[in-house]
């Protein structure tokens, strides 16, 4: 892979992030997150919630996730990269509009809507913050920076795709502090939604698009692992069916997620 230094374009506004370096930036972040979580996070040891109160929500992820989404602004805001972060041009081809369409549609099915009447306002309102905190921080961060640190290293669409989307899910390793082994197969199905959210930034031609599919479809699983006793529903069936659909979808179709060529029908 080329050096963003060596192969970047004249004329390309704000400074200039090697992969390496955009790697670094990418362990700062993680490192934000976790370290966080140790410093002010509630030991939840005692329940088999991930979040089971208001409280723990907050220190153990609200808070970290928060100073997350700060440290990518400001890396973007340094850069000189807002302009470009916030839209993505790069057209695709109809079929891939179905990608953000389906995720939107089945996160809302999969929200745990019975488990989440039994939960106080608060934990339930702590719950929607920490989706969006997620959809906008881990979108600034690796559809915002990363694809944009890739895509000026000259790289085709479908490598930026998928390096952005591998850095993605190796930054979720991380979580092996606390869940342990469960979260390497964690990080390959992350990897796998990384894509989904490149081609929803691809659909939408603006980041604000794969925040909210990102920040709805986290929201739909935690709406499961929330409250004193965790309760898994249907939905979370239909959140993994689309997820291997997807999957093959994109194994059959994979090369006809490039852009498409002047003239030829999207």
């Amino acid at each position: 892979m080329r050096d963003t230094t060596d192969s970047i374009r004249d004329g390309q506004p704000g400074r200039r992030l090697s992969w390496p370096w955009f790697l670094v930036v990418v362990v700062v972040y993680a490192g934000i997150i976790q370290g966080l979580g140790l410093l002010i996070g509630v030991d939840t040891s005692y329940s088999d919630s991930q979040f089971p109160t208001t409280e723990s929500l907050v220190r153990n992820a609200l808070i970290p996730i928060g100073a997350s989404i700060v440290f990518a602004a400001a890396v973007v805001t340094w850069l000189g990269w807002w302009g470009e972060v916030l839209r993505y041009r790069a057209p695709v081809r109809r079929w891939v509009r179905w990608v953000p369409i389906s995720m939107l549609a089945v996160a809302l099915i999969g929200l745990n809507y019975g488990h989440l009447s039994d939960q106080s306002i608060s934990l339930v309102a702590c719950l929607l913050l920490l989706g969006l905190f997620v959809g906008v921080g881990e979108e600034l961060m690796f559809r915002g920076i990363g694809v944009h640190v890739f895509r000026r290293a000259g790289l085709t669409e479908g490598k930026v795709a998928l390096y952005s989307s591998l850095v993605f899910g190796l930054v979720h390793v991380s979580n092996a502090f606390g869940e342990g082994a469960q979260a390497i197969a964690q990080a390959l199905v992350v990897s796998t939604s990384g894509y989904f959210f490149y081609l929803c930034l691809r659909v939408g031609g603006i980041i604000l698009l794969p925040m909210l599919v990102h920040g709805l479809w986290d929201t739909s699983l935690i709406s499961n692992l929330v409250g004193d006793k965790p309760q898994v529903s249907l939905g979370l069936v239909f959140i993994i069916l689309l997820q291997v659909v997807l999957i093959v979808v994109l194994l059959i179709k994979r090369r006809t997620t490039e852009p498409v060529p002047a003239g030829v029908p999207s």
